[in-house]
């Protein structure tokens, strides 16, 4: 097959957060970008909901909270740190169940040392984010009060089906999305939809289109962006953004295999041309001139966004070729370096690089999993998924020699198995591992100084067959990587080692406080912090904290 490239076709990005990084990825693929960003995120006029959550989370009113972005949950902590002391809140959160929209909340959440017990599958839109709660709560659900983070405006369907479902639900805003301050590059794009000058446009959220939207109704041309838009082709990154899509009328070409940036841009890469060339041809033959409110019934907005859209039929292009995220497509070595040792070199805690480690395989090989385990006393221990696995991460372990995983660590040399994984004898299934069922799998070692301290492991629902470049690729991967995951996790180990030891200090010092002042002995001291502990859901940490804060005061308070 070809490799993917858009031949020099104009592609409008309406994207904000990684503008630069969609427009080198455009130009990777041989198109010229335009690049004009939709949309801003700005701060809440009022935080007075998002503080009213903290407070009733403290007080232990909320059973479940429902994370749908990693940005939502830093900056949610932002207002939080403003009236409520950071560790409270935190500790608050880890006595409730958390529940995530994918891959991002999640990341985010476990650099706080908080763990989901639910995460939505891809495509990750609110129907799977309810299925996974309907999965892990079962009956229990309408028992659970629920909090729900929001990320620029709300979500009246996913809010009445929790409303239904739940005991109570309160929504928790952090920050919106407002139009860009200068209007004048949007109004531009607009005309140059009507005027035939753009070849693709990418739609990666539902914001842009209302926004595109709005900005056209101001201008009174929204009947010339509707009409430019019948001779351009439209790619949304999955069903969020496509019944958005739907809602005013306009129908996608396609959706990439999964609903990822480097996915969209790739796959848009491969179809858009021959998609395009279609487009205008079916546009000449109808009339070009044609405008909005003369086209068949079918194509016009029909439904407010308040009721359910009707079922999408926009097709998905078939799964990415090894071309992915252009390694054979036009990122030559020194760019690929540079990719990969940016992504390391930040010296972050060790699920921090590990996630990172598996976005960028997952972006250079289609796959349907990546598991990244290490060797921690000679057993290896999964540390990071590209899919949700709350129940898996840092639990399951695999000794030396065990399964295929095993056996990798062992003989450090990789496997490549192109069809019926769970046939080949060194196969060892796991419970509740959904990969295990999948047919495809592609394994190898992750080496430091000759020295074996992990092993990275892609697997395939479907028959893959893995080329010589993508074993190689994911080799030098493991090569590149291994001295940094043995760095964050020799880190990580010291940092435990060291809270450890600052826990006992002070349990000793509040130890030798109680001793004192209610003529205890240690033993008795230790049994009654114990108690303390478990009767108010704190750590030893914690309860040791406060007695010597409290024989601080005294103190304080004598000398005074």
């Amino acid at each position: 097959m070809a490799h993917a490239s858009f031949d020099g076709l104009r592609v409008l990005s309406l994207e904000s957060r990684r503008a630069k990084e969609v427009e080198k990825l455009i130009r990777t693929y041989g198109g010229e970008p335009f690049v004009v960003p939709a949309m801003r995120e700005v701060k809440l006029e009022s935080n007075v909901q998002a503080l009213e959550f903290a407070e009733r989370l403290i007080r232990g009113e909320i059973d479940v909270v429902i994370f749908l972005t990693g940005v939502g949950v830093r900056a949610l902590l932002e207002i939080v740190e403003t009236k409520f002391e950071r560790e409270t809140f935190l500790a608050a959160l880890r006595r409730v169940k958390i529940v995530t929209r994918g891959s991002k909340p999640e990341a985010a959440l476990r650099e706080l040392k908080i763990q989901s017990v639910a995460s939505a599958q891809e495509p990750s839109t609110w129907h799977e984010l309810l299925e996974a709660m309907e999965r892990y709560f079962g009956a229990t659900l309408q028992t659970q009060r629920v909090a729900l983070q929001e990320y620029g405006a709300s979500n009246p369907e996913l809010l009445a089906e929790l409303t239904e479902r739940t005991a109570s639900v309160i929504k928790v805003p952090v920050y919106q999305w407002a139009l860009p301050l200068d209007l004048q590059p949007l109004r531009e794009c607009i005309q140059e939809l009507a005027h035939g000058k753009v070849d693709i446009i990418l739609f990666t959220t539902a914001v842009q289109i209302i926004h595109l939207m709005i900005v056209a109704q101001q201008t009174n041309a929204v009947a010339d962006l509707m009409r430019g838009l019948r001779s351009v082709v439209v790619v949304s990154v999955g069903p969020t953004t496509t019944a958005e899509l739907l809602h005013y009328g306009i129908t996608p070409d396609f959706e990439p295999s999964r609903p990822k940036m480097g996915f969209l841009i790739n796959e848009a890469a491969q179809y858009s041309a021959q998609t395009l060339r279609q487009k205008r041809e079916r546009a000449a033959s109808i009339g070009f001139d044609l405008l909005p409110e003369e086209l068949p019934t079918e194509h016009l907005p029909t439904t407010p966004a308040s009721i359910p859209r009707p079922p999408r039929s926009v097709r998905k292009v078939a799964e990415s070729t090894p071309t992915m995220a252009g390694f054979t497509d036009g990122l030559n070595s020194f760019e690929f370096l540079h990719e990969i040792s940016s992504r390391i070199a930040a010296a972050d805690p060790l699920h921090t690089v590990l996630d990172r480690i598996v976005d960028f395989v997952a972006t250079m090989i289609p796959c349907d999993s990546c598991f990244i385990y290490v060797l921690e006393d000679e057993k290896l221990v999964l540390r990071a998924s590209r899919n949700p696995h709350a129940d898996l991460v840092d639990r399951l372990d695999v000794k030396l020699g065990q399964g295929i995983t095993g056996w990798v660590a062992q003989h450090r040399e990789p496997v490549a198995i192109a069809s019926k994984a769970s046939d080949d004898p060194r196969f060892t299934p796991f419970k509740n591992v959904p990969e295990d069922a999948f047919e495809a799998m592609l394994c190898t070692p992750v080496l430091c100084a000759t020295r074996v301290v992990g092993v990275i492991n892609l697997q395939h629902r479907l028959s893959y067959s893995h080329s010589e470049v993508e074993v190689r690729l994911l080799s030098m991967i493991g090569f590149l990587v291994g001295a940094e995951i043995e760095r964050a996790r020799l880190e990580t180990e010291n940092s435990q080692l060291s809270d450890r030891l600052e826990t006992r200090k002070a349990v000793d010092r509040a130890k030798g406080v109680l001793q004192r002042d209610l003529n205890l002995s240690e033993d008795e001291a230790y049994r009654l912090m114990q108690r303390e502990s478990r009767q108010r859901r704190r750590s030893m940490r914690e309860i040791a904290d406060a007695i010597l804060l409290s024989d601080d005061m005294k103190k304080s308070r004598a000398s005074a």
